[in-house]
């Protein structure tokens, strides 16, 4: 399985940036995809996941902000990101897991490498 992250890159505040995902080696539309991120110096945490059923769920902090979504005919998902702020700065990954549950750190057991997004103030 392979999982390829990008679209990051450094922006200023109130800014937008879609970030993609593209995966390979794997059944795609069984798989619930997510987003974790991790600043510096802080472990990685949950951004957005969307299930094989495409339902979706948001950490509350970007919530208005952020949206995932995926295209199981381009084995795609993304994550839109408005409204960037400061604390948004972190590496962002790209995961896949098969389990019933898609919030979590511990439902996913693919990754991909993170993809930086570094917002100025």
């Amino acid at each position: 399985v392979q999982l390829q992250a990008s679209g990051g890159g450094l922006v200023q505040a109130g800014d937008s940036l879609r970030l993609s995902c593209a995966a390979s080696g794997l059944t795609f539309r069984n798989y619930n995809m997510g987003w974790f991120r991790q600043a510096p110096g802080k472990g990685r945490e949950f951004v957005a996941g969307i299930s094989r059923n495409h339902s979706s769920k948001r950490v509350d902090s970007v919530k208005g902000r952020f949206t995932i979504s995926r295209d199981d005919a381009k084995n795609m998902v993304y994550l839109q990101m408005n409204n960037l702020k400061p604390e948004d700065t972190a590496a962002y990954y790209c995961a896949a897991g098969d389990l019933r549950t898609f919030g979590n750190l511990r439902d996913y057991d693919h990754w991909g490498k993170g993809t930086l997004v570094t917002v100025s103030s």
